[in-house]
């Protein structure tokens, strides 16, 4: 089954950048999927930022990214990225990444209980 994990977080002021990574593991998917990333902060829902169709090279973005987040992929590592500009303290939050069904994804925003997840990654904004 595939495998995700994040990296790239970390502490930045605001006005700053990060690119985050999601490396993909294990089989081939069969079937058409996305990837996207979400972001969580203690006491709120998982909330959308970006998703990617990962054949086509379609993107979405929630409106608090766009124009400042850029997702991209590397069909080669197998690896989704987020490259995160003009930072803002509302963006801390622990950031992950997951893969599902394309459908889902973009007619939702949101992934299942049964997609894949990785394990997160903090990003921290200071003012």
């Amino acid at each position: 089954q595939v495998q995700l994990e994040e990296s790239g977080g970390g502490l930045v002021q605001a006005g700053g950048s990060l690119r985050l990574s999601c490396a993909a593991s294990g089989p081939p998917t069969l079937s058409s999927y996305a990837m996207g990333w979400f972001r969580q902060v203690p006491g709120k829902e998982r909330e959308f930022v970006a998703a990617i169709n990962w054949s086509g090279g379609s993107t979405i973005y929630a409106d608090s990214a766009k124009g400042r987040f850029t997702i991209s992929r590397d069909n080669a590592k197998n690896t989704v990225y987020l490259q995160m500009n003009r930072l803002e303290p509302e963006d801390t939050a622990v950031y992950y990444c997951g893969a599902g069904p394309l459908a889902r994804l973009w007619r939702s925003r949101d992934l299942g209980p049964d997609d894949y997840w990785g394990q997160g990654t903090q990003v921290t904004v200071s003012s």
